[in-house]
Parts: structure tokens; sequence; C-alpha cells
């Protein structure tokens, strides 16, 4: 046996233990623990196979941002007593045939992939294109060029959670003010937080990093804001909010469509203005994703968001 698999291994396995602890625990504290630590370890794998972009949105918003959303939903859900309620006997026959027949299918792909009819790969292609994307990141080329209506795509389902997020109602109760060690923490912590996302941004053109890991950081540094007892947590009220939200797939879709009117393909950018293109809609696009995840944290919509608020807290003064 080779023993330069054995780390490969005992990841693995530890990745598929957290898993399953997680999933089957009954203490809801327990599984939210299991499943921040299960995203740390995941981003370590990303990280052994040679994938750092992945590695660091695994740990930014998988582990980090993900983990941080599922601890404030127990905070307002009930605390540390709550109990995951026992499924029947017949739903955990039709949950295990799931996993079962989904098993199956992703294995069969898999095989058919790799093995029975192997594809032509196009990471060659893509290298060879770099040139002409305007970055020389790969991964950066992938998702804001050569596949860019993909990513336009993912920031519109990031609008669609926070419009989600709005919809359900006014935001959850925030913390009381900090004490003076952690608000001497949070004095250096988050402008620390703030300079590395825009490091993440700016190097993401030709190292691993760009708009999702840079928005992530963004949001944790409000995120820490909003622990210390501003409730605001950085992120502005009204108006300016709502166009913060829409900036990345609106920056987005209006260059797309630019591109089209002016003789070209959607989204097809000049060579010559490519890389100043993918700057801009970055730099929107970590703007909103970080304020859609800080809105996110703080459980619904914000004070003055609407008339609609204006009028209830009348009605609530009046009564």
């Amino acid at each position: 046996m080779n023993l330069t698999l054995l780390p490969d291994l005992l990841l693995a396995g530890m990745l598929i233990g957290l898993a399953w602890a997680a999933l089957s625990s009954n203490d809801l504290r327990r599984g939210v623990v299991l499943f921040i630590a299960f995203g740390l370890l995941l981003a370590i794998v990303w990280a052994r196979l040679l994938a750092p972009d992945l590695a660091l949105a695994e740990a930014a918003i998988g582990a980090g941002l993900s983990g941080a959303l599922l601890l404030v939903a127990l905070r307002d859900g009930g605390g540390a007593d709550q109990h995951a309620a026992k499924p029947s006997t017949l739903n955990r026959w039709l949950i295990d045939l799931f996993v079962l027949v989904m098993t199956c299918l992703i294995g069969w792909v898999l095989w058919l992939t790799i093995y029975a009819e192997p594809v032509e790969r196009l990471a060659l292609l893509a290298n060879a294109m770099l040139d002409r994307s305007g970055v020389s990141n790969p991964v950066t080329a992938v998702l804001l060029n050569y596949r860019a209506y993909d990513t336009l795509l993912e920031l519109v389902v990031v609008l669609a959670a926070a419009l989600g997020v709005v919809v359900v109602g006014r935001e959850r109760r925030g913390y009381r003010k900090a004490g003076p060690v952690f608000h001497g923490l949070v004095h250096w912590l988050v402008p620390l937080l703030i300079v590395t996302a825009g490091y993440l941004l700016w190097v993401g053109a030709h190292a691993p990093g760009g708009a999702f890991q840079a928005g992530a950081t963004l949001a944790a540094a409000g995120i820490v804001l909003r622990l210390a007892g501003y409730d605001a947590a950085g992120l502005p009220d009204g108006r300016l909010l709502r166009w913060l939200l829409v900036a990345g797939a609106g920056v987005f879709l209006l260059l797309g469509l630019a591109m089209t009117f002016s003789g070209g393909g959607f989204l097809q950018y000049p060579e010559a203005w490519s890389g100043s293109l993918i700057l801009i809609i970055e730099v929107a696009a970590t703007a909103s994703i970080a304020a859609a995840l800080v809105l996110a944290y703080r459980g619904g919509r914000a004070d003055g968001w609407s008339l609609m608020d204006e009028k209830d807290e009348n009605r609530e003064v009046s009564s």
C-alpha cells in the first residue's frame, strides 16, 4: 500500500463520518456544529485536490457564513434544547431509498463520464484562450467570460434569496452592545476583514479569489458588527440597500445587453475591454453578495425598507 494515500484516505473517512454524524444527530445544536466542522474539513479536501478557489469558497461560505446563519436560526427557534423531530418508519425508508437511488445514479454518471464514454476535457482550450479573456486566472475566466451566463444566473439566485428573506418579515432582534474587550477586537478585526475582501477581489484576476470569496469575507465583517451590537451590521437603509442588492445582477445584465446592442453577442466582451469589464462586474457582485448574506443574517427586511413598514409602525402606535 502506498503510504502517501494514507492522508487522503483519512480525510475521506473523516468527511464521510462527519456528514453521517451531522445528518443523524437528533440534537440540532450538535448537528449545526458538526456541519460547520464538515465544511472546514471539506475546504481542506479541496485544497488537497489543488482547487484553492473552491477551498476558499467552501471555508468562507459553506462553513463560515452558512454556519453563522444556522446558529442564529437555532437561536431564534428555541435554543440549545431543540431536538429534531423523529421521522416515522415510512419516512425513514423513503429517505434511505432516495439516498440509495441518488448514490447509484451519481456513481453511474461518473463511471460513464470517466471510463465508459470519456468526454473531451476543456481545460486545455480554456488555458489556451486565457490571453483573450482579460484575466490570467482560468477559474475567473470560466466564471466571468467563457460561462458568464451561468454566473449571471447565480447572482439572480442570490438576489431571489435576499428577496425571500425580505418577504419573511421584519428582521430579528439584535444583540446588546459588546463589552470593552470584544469592542476593541471589532475595531481592528472589521477593517482587517474589509481589506482582506478587497485583496481577494483584486487578486481574483490572476490568483485564487474573486467576487464570491470577497463578498463572503465582507459579509463576515457585517456579522461581526451585528454581534457587537450594531444592528445595521454595516448595511445602509431603505433605497440604497435595494440598489446594493440588485447591483450585481443588474450590472451584469446591463453590460450583457450593451454588448448585444453594440453588435456583439450577449456577454461577449471586446477583447481590449474584457479585463476592465470583468473587474466592474466583480465589484458589483461583491457588494450584492455581501449585502444579501448580511441581510440573511439579520433575518428580514430592515426598518424603512418600504412604505409598508411605516404603515405597520403607525398602526402599532395607534393601537
